[in-house]
């Protein structure tokens, strides 16, 4: 072949292989596009086979659209106050529409700015994900507000390409049922954003202690920034950590233009300020215990979940006074006990550096009691203390602010008082005389509950010193003897014996053998140890006369006393039939308490103690109400002339008796009452109303023991009762009661018509002495007693 015809050859296969280009571009191109072709394919299969495959399989999600998140039991005040919540998650749920348009918008502008343009799957979101991802060291999320949606309801948490595509199916499932309004209520009512708050509204609360209507554009922004890790973005745990979130989802609002630069620039500017008091005031815990125990035993481990709304019928103006009152009264006790040492050692490390740690550590089990304050002593000395407290700040305490210790601070203190370096002390600030004094956490327990006696509504509850430190319920739980304070139920049973408040008993010894008693000699004292003799029933109870609530009882029979003293919410097996029952022998609760003198107060009439007024589910329903006594005759425990004569002998004690002090301090006369102090002092009592509110304290260990010798019912639980009334009737006109019919008053005195002195018990003279104290009185059928009630008139039988 020719040279020529090679040539020829050569061109003509040239150009049927096309120009270079068309080799090295478009060759590599097209195969390129037919494989991307065929991977779309492959996936359009794939994804058609997986939704044949898994989409039947998919969680049923209608239940989204009757959605009931957990939410806790909330129980609130008569005045709407919060005063307790219970609940793993706290949840305060709000309609969409309810939540402030600047906490969408920042909700998403960083979690999902085309939230309302996509369909549950944000493709281009994932596309730019991708990208940045491809030229990035760290991830970019592409999940949507759906997709998180899906994932919080009905996913796992682990990161697998099966979740993410069950999460993308469930989107678009989500998405064909619901609103996009819908989905984002669901998304900002359920995500978790730390301290136990789930959902915007109760982030608001728990972070800036304020309603989410009235949230910043700064404040949004700063909660926004929690979805992503509650933890790492915790404002107050890491405040520049939170800060730098806070300020690019500013700037996310700015780009998608929910707000303006202006705002922006204010936004960013803005100085934050974050809740530093507990949401929930400290004063009202054992009220809302109370409701809460209450609310378990209606509606079992659900009254937790269901958001239920408890309304009480505390009045927090009187709990915050019953509180105040309570705490004084068990520390002016305190201050004249000894010095029992601290509460605890610590050992200290010798770095300085790690000492901070060591103390807020060691703190963490010694809680702060309002203003008192736990601190681990640094230097000790004799005439000054340094302390650290929790919080790190150190205080100093001079000699005016040691007289607590004693000699606590001499090195030959026993090991258990002396304060040393590491040991754990209570501090509070003197305001007045600004300085720092320590002082010891009270062994002594107290309760304190005060009622409406119209209507039964408990208006206070003080259970202890401290919740946090003592969760037990003196007022419900506490069964203590009344003391003296019990006394004026028998003498109440008594006036319906023909009994008067001018019938004279004689205040005179009495002795009970071995041999009457059955066991051991009683020989019953009056407190004071003296006996003055024949004395009027009114005197013998305004000065709490042992002696003659003994006789009285007697004479009464305590089989009728025991059976009478039920009338007023006692239980009968709780009080024996024995004549120690004239000295309060018996087992009460303070509430007890308050239910027998509210008969006193309400003219007669029995009311049961009520707390809780209305249950409320989380939308407003109301699934309970709880109406207050409308006293009428059914209701009738005693006579309505029982009922004022026993109270003009009660505002006797008050006036004159060994509670004078009431209407000293109080400058008031409608105040009624009895003091009342156990055997060798280990309770002491004031129970004591006025017309519109009755009010009983309570003073004594948990384990019972001698309060003091000095110490009395009048001297430690009147002056708290006093305290709380001074609050409790302020601006409460003076009310005393009315006379019913059937009572006159002859001399001053109030009788019943029937019982006159010329008709009623003159005086109980001649009694034999020697009756058996421990052994059940005679049936009041008994032809004995029907002979001493004889006795008592004269032989003549009363009408």
């Amino acid at each position: 072949m020719s040279d020529s015809d090679s040539r020829g050859d050569s061109a003509t296969s040239s150009a049927s292989r096309g120009p270079w280009w068309q080799r090295w571009v478009m060759r590599p191109i097209l195969v390129l596009s037919a494989l991307v072709i065929a991977a779309v394919l492959s996936g359009v299969l794939l994804v058609g086979i997986g939704l044949s495959v898994a989409y039947p399989n998919l969680p049923d999600v209608k239940g989204l659209t009757d959605y009931r998140p957990k939410m806790p039991l909330r129980v609130f005040s008569a005045d709407n106050i919060l005063i307790g919540e219970f609940g793993e998650e706290k949840r305060n749920f709000m309609r969409i529409a309810e939540i402030p348009k600047v906490m969408r918008d920042a909700v998403l502008a960083i979690e999902d700015a085309r939230f309302y343009r996509h369909g549950g799957v944000d493709y281009l979101g994932v596309l730019r994900a991708g990208l940045a991802n491809f030229g990035e060291s760290r991830s970019q999320g592409a999940s949507t507000i759906t997709m998180q949606v899906a994932r919080n309801f009905y996913l796992p948490t682990e990161k697998t390409m099966t979740r993410k595509i069950y999460e993308i199916l469930l989107a678009l499932k989500i998405e064909s049922l619901l609103t996009k309004d819908q989905i984002l209520e669901l998304y900002m009512n359920q995500i978790y954003l730390g301290q136990r708050a789930y959902g915007f509204a109760a982030a608001c609360e728990t972070y800036f202690g304020k309603p989410i209507k009235d949230v910043t554009i700064a404040e949004a922004a700063m909660l926004a920034g929690l979805p992503k890790a509650p933890s790492a973005y915790n404002p107050v745990r890491n405040p520049r950590r939170a800060t730098i979130r806070q300020q690019y989802i500013i700037d996310r609002m700015l780009e998608n233009g929910f707000i303006t630069e202006e705002q922006r620039d204010e936004a960013k500017a803005e100085k934050l300020k974050y809740r530093n008091k507990a949401p929930i005031p400290l004063h009202a815990e054992y009220a809302a215990e109370a409701a809460r125990l209450l609310m378990h035993e209606q509606y079992g481990p659900d009254a937790y979940t269901r958001g239920l709304n408890v309304y009480t019928s505390i009045n927090m103006v009187e709990q915050e006074a019953a509180n105040k009152a309570m705490r004084k009264g068990l520390l002016d006790f305190d201050r004249r006990q000894a010095w029992r040492g601290p509460e605890g050692y610590i050992d200290l490390p010798q770095d300085p550096k790690l000492v901070d740690v060591r103390i807020a550590e060691a703190l963490e089990d010694h809680p702060d009691s309002e203003d008192m304050r736990a601190a681990v002593v640094l230097v000790a000395e004799p005439r000054k203390i340094v302390a650290a407290l929790q919080s790190g700040e150190q205080v100093e305490v001079g000699p005016e602010g040691l007289k607590a210790v004693g000699n606590a601070l001499n090195e030959k203190a026993t090991p258990k008082q002396q304060i040393r370096r590491g040991a754990v002390i209570r501090v509070s600030k003197d305001t007045k005389q600004d300085r720092w004094v320590v002082m010891q956490f009270p062994e002594v327990q107290g309760a304190l509950v005060s009622m409406d006696p119209r209507t039964g509504l408990i208006r206070a509850m003080v259970g202890g010193f401290d919740f946090t430190h003592n969760k037990f319920n003196h007022v419900t739980q506490a069964w203590r003897q009344p003391g003296s304070s019990f006394k004026p139920f028998i003498y109440s049973a008594a006036l319906e014996r023909g009994f008067t408040p001018a019938t004279v008993v004689n205040d005179a010894p009495l002795f009970f053998d071995a041999g009457t008693t059955g066991s051991q000699p009683w020989e019953p004292k009056n407190y004071d140890g003296k006996f003055e003799g024949p004395m009027t029933v009114r005197r013998a109870l305004a000065k709490s006369k042992n002696m003659v609530s003994i006789r009285v009882l007697r004479s009464v029979g305590a089989k009728t006393a025991q059976e009478w003293v039920t009338r007023f919410g006692f239980e009968a097996d709780k009080h024996p039939a024995y004549l120690t029952m004239a000295l309060g022998a018996g087992s009460v609760t303070p509430l007890q308490m308050a239910d027998g003198y509210a008969v006193f107060a309400n003219g007669g009439y029995r009311v049961n103690p009520l707390l809780v007024t209305r249950v409320t589910d989380n939308r407003g329903a109301v699934l309970a109400q709880y109406r207050p006594a409308v006293l009428d005759e059914s209701m009738r425990a005693i006579d309505a002339r029982n009922a004022f004569v026993m109270g003009s002998l009660l505002q006797e004690i008050t006036r004159s008796g060994t509670a004078a002090r009431a209407q000293a301090t109080l400058k008031r006369p409608d105040l009624y009452g009895k003091t009342g102090t156990t055997n060798d002092s280990m309770d002491a009592w004031f129970a004591g109303y006025q017309p519109n509110n009755v009010a009983v304290v309570w003073i004594g260990y948990d384990q019972p023991r001698k309060l003091g010798d000095k110490e009395t019912g009048g001297g430690l639980a009147l002056p708290v009762w006093i305290d709380f009334m001074s609050t409790a009737l302020r601006n409460v006109p003076v009310a005393e009661p009315v006379p019913p019919e059937g009572v006159v008053n002859i001399g001053g005195e109030w009788f019943y018509e029937e019982y006159t002195p010329s008709t009623g018990v003159k005086e109980l003279a001649h009694e034999g002495e020697g009756e058996n104290p421990a052994q059940p009185a005679p049936s009041p059928a008994s032809q004995e007693e029907k002979k001493g009630i004889l006795d008592l008139f004269g032989g003549t039988k009363p009408e």
